[in-house]
């Protein structure tokens, strides 16, 4: 998505939530969305071409123990 729509969409939420505060709302990016798209499987990968792959694929969060480091 091009960097001055980014802040374009973001400018519109900081002056919703000033003009609104008990108004919640939550902003997605082309990225979010593809992920969505990805993770729920609502889109076939050749409908995606045309757009940029997710740079990460959504899922658990995954914890690696890199043992003990010794230092001193």
């Amino acid at each position: 998505m091009n960097q001055k729509l980014v802040t374009k969409k973001n400018r519109k939420v900081r002056l919703l939530r000033a003009n609104h505060p008990d108004v919640k709302c939550k902003i997605f990016y082309q990225r979010d969305f593809l992920n969505l798209l990805i993770k729920y499987g609502l889109e076939p990968p050749e409908q995606l071409e045309d757009s940029p792959a997710p740079t990460r694929i959504p899922g658990p969060v995954q914890v690696v123990n890199l043992g003990e480091s010794e230092t001193g």
